[in-house]
């Protein structure tokens, strides 16, 4: 097996373990704001979107009202 093809193998394996996909369906005018907002930030969308979220759960979890 070459290298690129265990490396490849590894990822995968990786993924079924330890990663649980989330499908996130927008419209195009909108994934092209949250895409532009991305690069302003120097983020990939999906770093983007996972920033977004964690601070939302933060701020979430720390709201008295909560």
């Amino acid at each position: 097996m070459s290298e690129q093809n265990a490396k490849a193998k590894y990822d995968m394996n990786y993924a079924k373990a330890k990663l649980k996909r989330i499908p996130l369906d927008v419209q195009k005018e909108k994934y092209e704001e949250i895409k532009a907002a991305a690069q302003a930030a120097g983020e990939s969308v999906n770093g983007y979107i996972k920033k977004a979220v964690d601070e939302r759960m933060e701020r979430d979890t720390s709201d008295p009202q909560f």
